[in-house]
């Protein structure tokens, strides 16, 4: 009986018994490079490339192998969307509203003001259109993406000083990931885009007033509590942001079957795992960061209610003349009013009652 045959005629269980490899197994090896908009020392979000690239190797056999390469190795943090556009490297990881500045739509991708928490984005991406209107997007940059990870709901950053009303943000700087600085502009602030890398030296120095990154672990780890002490949430502009990972349309299209299901599989694990982690995370993060001094403090109700109204007409005008974004966002728009109806009679009752309980 030759192989072919063989193969047919026993299955799975008996190709491994006889010792004959799947098909998978016989091709060639594979060698990529991912380049992280993060740096090592933030194992969390980082961590999930390094998860994917270790569950692919997993699943290959050895015979798939991604190095996972930090911010600034390979290319800078900002520039591992050029590289996956040119090909220079096969794959990216990085948050999506990075690059607003290419095209405001990239910001979809990953959070908005007042937009999607993690389970509604993963509902819109999995089960609505979001994947189909982000991968026909994307398409434009020779790039597919799959979902890598999300932080869920954000913290809302450090300040040096108290923010008392809408008023104290006028000629702030203030770091903030991405396209949420458009909205913090026309409340009079001044956004920074800076890798995470470098935050704590701007905020030590005062070239920036504030900062925001992700939450407690990861600014633990950072050491944003020495050097500003007033700790505000919530993160409006981040309910739930979600990494991608880019792939080069070339380099995805050369793979086989097998290794395409590969890569969709590694990245639904690192996307789950990755929050994860940060809801075990964080919660002991807040409360040593407490302990430490960090003072809590909610955004004051007037600068909730400007950034919503300006967030909304952002939205309106950028529909206007965006057509990319109106695509995507007429959609999401619909699909987050849905979600919403349905999480204020169930999830938001129940952990409004969950948290007024002393457990």
């Amino acid at each position: 009986m030759d192989r072919r045959s063989l193969i047919k005629h026993a299955g799975i269980a008996g190709v491994l018994a006889a010792g004959v490899a799947p098909a998978v197994h016989a091709q060639a090896a594979i060698r990529w490079r991912l380049a992280s908009s993060f740096p090592k020392s933030l194992d969390t979000i980082y961590g999930a490339a390094e998860v994917f690239s270790q569950k692919v190797k997993q699943l290959s056999g050895g015979r798939f192998d991604i190095t996972v390469h930090a911010a600034g190795e390979l290319m800078p943090a900002f520039g591992v969307v050029d590289g996956v556009q040119a090909g220079t490297v096969e794959a990216a990881h990085t948050a999506p509203y990075y690059f607003f500045g290419k095209d405001e739509t990239f910001a979809i991708g990953g959070a908005i003001p007042f937009g999607l928490n993690s389970r509604q984005m993963s509902a819109w991406t999995y089960e609505g259109n979001g994947l189909k209107l982000m991968r026909e997007f994307y398409a434009k940059y020779n790039m597919i993406n799959f979902p890598y990870g999300n932080t869920g709901a954000q913290m809302g950053g450090w300040m040096r000083k108290e923010l008392k009303s809408a008023a104290d943000l006028k000629g702030l700087k203030f770091r903030i990931g991405g396209f949420a600085g458009k909205v913090l502009e026309r409340l009079g602030g001044v956004p920074q885009n800076i890798p995470g890398g470098e935050i704590y030296q701007a905020l030590e120095k005062g070239t920036i007033d504030a900062a925001e990154w992700i939450g407690p672990y990861d600014d633990q780890k950072l050491g944003f509590n020495k050097v500003a002490p007033y700790y505000y949430y919530p993160g409006w502009w981040e309910g739930g942001l979600q990494l991608d990972l880019y792939i080069n349309q070339k380099a995805y299209d050369a793979l086989s079957p097998e290794n395409k299901t590969i890569v969709e599989v590694a990245s639904t694990f690192a996307h789950v795992e990755t929050q994860a982690k940060y809801d075990v995370k964080n919660p002991t993060a807040l409360k040593q960061l407490v302990g430490a001094g960090a003072k809590l403090r909610p955004f004051p109700a007037d600068v909730m209610a400007s950034a919503f109204k300006h967030s909304m007409a952002l939205y309106e005008e950028l529909s206007a003349k965006n057509e990319n974004w109106k695509k995507v966002y007429t959609d999401y728009q619909k699909f987050r009013s849905d979600q919403n109806l349905w999480f204020r009679f169930t999830e938001g009752t129940f952990d409004r009652f969950m948290q007024s309980q002393k457990l």
